[in-house]
């Protein structure tokens, strides 16, 4: 059990390297040994789920082993309430991720060795409790990252694949700078994020405030939160679905938790002195977001851009600093992966059946493909927020939490919810409904492996949102620490 953790980023590690090293004419088996791959990641993520002890809290399946001595560095891992989701999604979209990939054909065996260096690098990421170990998986998601966009993406993935890289870098060497100056700032010897953050809490704020900007400038690329967010639209048209899928559901998750993990506990009065500055862009994220998705004619960019406004509810929540608002920012974290992935996956399914993403070139498919019509129309629910499912729940605690904290900004967010109902049912329409497009007369609904990749999301979409409590039971604890480290 101790070292399970280590094993989830060891063995896709590996195992995608050994699926690299597979002779030309065994490629074949590259699917499959990626299916069996991810598909014991997640049996291994649920079996974490499962005995996490959520009365107890905190950091469980600890494991530290000596990494770098002579630099204070150890290849420490643990999960607690908010690492936990993200290694769950990880390893859930991961799988489905393969699983959707039937299509690839072309280097089949570098491409699933990258998609497994990408989960390896996700779940490193999400259970480091080590500041360089945070930082080298932080740098690993965006290798296979490039190279899945740059090689399998679109006609323009050259300039996508670059500009992703360049956002991220970018980024990535301010936070390195910022993670630097508080190792040296503490003088604690280590980046051992435990230790460090006992220190660096006493750290006077003027101190504390340039730091955090250094390493919250490297996290608000990842979110990407406006105006850092111009990589995504590029990035999300570019990339082929299942990259997609990775990116929406988990790669932008990578921002929100570092705000989380590194702000409250390394350096809370830079978090707390950052709070206001949070909470104007989230809003401005919300409502840009979703009006630039009003205006778009093709689908992809469309959930690209929604994706822009719904992680804008994650800062927003963030930035509250309180129980109820950081709640409602995990949920909608994990809330957001699930629908985004669902809609990706069926962006995915009418371009490689029309092979177009006008919006304008469909209409009246319903009347074709009812199943994949009717799942278009569960996800655009789920999307803005409806009763009954995840995204509600998580936007409502968002909305709560601002309340007490940001009135204003709590109204403006609930308003933008019209935009995402005006933009979502206008792309309904003009998809799903209406007289049929003759051209697609002749459309196949959805195939069982389609099937088999989304029929997870739309299950877990409605089990949160009708029993919620089976995500914020695991969640909640670490929220209530975070709230005693902004007021400490």
């Amino acid at each position: 059990m101790q070292y399970l953790l280590a094993a989830m980023i060891v063995v896709p590690l590996v195992g995608g390297i050994a699926i690299s090293l597979l002779p030309r004419a065994q490629h074949h088996l590259a699917r499959p040994l990626a299916l069996v791959l991810a598909g014991a990641n997640l049996l291994a993520a649920s079996w974490l789920w499962a005995v996490y002890d959520r009365a107890k809290g905190g950091m469980q399946f600890a494991l530290k082993l000596t990494w770098i001595p002579e630099l204070g560095t150890a290849f420490h891992l643990g999960v607690d309430g908010l690492a936990l989701p993200m290694v769950f999604l990880t390893a859930l979209l991961s799988l489905l991720a393969v699983i959707a990939s039937r299509n690839i054909s072309d280097r089949t065996a570098q491409y699933f060795t990258l998609v497994l260096m990408l989960e390896a690098g996700l779940i490193g990421v999400f259970v480091s409790l080590d500041l360089m170990l945070f930082y080298l998986f932080w740098e690993v998601v965006l290798i296979p990252m490039y190279f899945l966009i740059s090689i399998w993406g679109g006609d323009n993935r050259a300039y996508a694949a670059v500009k992703f890289f360049v956002y991220t870098l970018a980024g990535s060497l301010s936070m390195l700078g910022g993670i630097i100056a508080l190792y040296m700032a503490t003088g604690a010897k280590t980046f051992d994020m435990l230790e460090v953050g006992a220190l660096a809490a006493k750290l006077p704020a003027s101190v504390q405030i340039p730091i955090f900007i250094a390493i919250a400038i490297g996290l608000a690329v990842k979110v990407p939160i406006f105006p850092l967010h111009t990589w995504l639209p590029d990035a999300h048209v570019q990339a082929p679905t299942a990259v997609s899928v990775l990116l929406a559901g988990v790669l932008l998750k990578m921002g929100s938790y570092g705000f989380l993990r590194l702000g409250p506990t390394l350096l809370p009065l830079g978090f707390k002195a950052l709070l206001p500055l949070l909470g104007v862009l989230a809003v401005i994220s919300i409502v840009y977001g979703a009006a630039v998705a009003l205006m778009q004619t093709d689908l992809k960019k469309l959930v690209a851009y929604s994706s822009i406004s719904h992680m804008g509810y994650v800062m927003l929540g963030i930035s509250t600093g309180t129980a109820a608002g950081i709640i409602g920012a995990q949920v909608q974290m994990f809330s957001h992966g699930l629908i985004a992935g669902l809609l990706f996956f069926l962006v995915g399914a009418f371009y490689e059946r029309a092979h177009t993403r006008e919006i304008s070139a469909f209409g009246g498919v319903a009347k074709v493909t009812p199943i994949l019509a009717g799942l278009l129309v569960f996800a655009s629910f789920a999307s803005l927020g409806l009763p009954g499912m995840s995204g509600f729940v998580g936007e409502f605690l968002v909305i709560v939490g601002a309340l007490g904290v940001y009135p204003t900004y709590a109204v403006i967010a609930a308003f933008a919810v019209i935009i995402t109902v005006g933009y979502l049912l206008w792309m309904l329409r003009r998809v799903a409904f209406g007289p049929l497009n003759p051209e697609r007369a002749t459309m196949p609904d959805i195939r069982w492996s389609e099937g088999l990749s989304m029929g997870p999301l739309c299950v877990l979409i409605v089990l949160i949102g009708v029993l919620p409590q089976t995500l914020i039971s695991v969640v909640s604890s670490s929220a209530e620490s975070i709230v005693r480290a902004i007021a400490r």
